[in-house]
């Protein structure tokens, strides 16, 4: 019975983290700079627009800590997310040069990646 349990959160991890993982690719990199192998996202299309594309952005990011929050992720973890979040978010406003860092800053990978290696070394435990 235990081994169903352990079974079933595992895939449960595994779907999520797939899930994740095509998000953050939407929203950090799908799409290509002509001329460049560098990928920026929709959230940093969408942060061009001034104080309400950085909080449209904050609100996209929320969707990898809910997820961690599903999967009953430590504070600790949750905690960085927040950090990168909150970045990614105070390093936006700044004009022009705000929209540079969040090209190069993908807070939603961070996250993603964070969630994958604390689930994994959970996971291998």
């Amino acid at each position: 019975m235990n081994d169903n349990i352990n079974e079933h959160s595992q895939m449960k991890a595994q779907a999520a983290i797939a899930r994740l993982e095509r998000f953050s690719k939407l929203t950090d990199s799908s799409i290509g700079i002509p001329f460049t192998k560098f990928n920026i996202g929709l959230e940093a299309v969408i942060g061009l627009i001034p104080v309400i594309g950085d909080a449209a952005g904050l609100i996209l990011s929320s969707y990898v800590l809910i997820e961690a929050q599903r999967l009953g992720v430590s504070k600790r973890i949750k905690t960085k997310m927040i950090i990168n979040m909150i970045i990614d978010f105070v390093g936006g406003l700044v004009p022009f040069f705000g929209d540079i860092f969040d090209a190069f800053f993908k807070a939603n990978t961070r996250n993603t990646q964070l969630l994958k290696k604390h689930l994994n070394k959970q996971l291998s435990e």
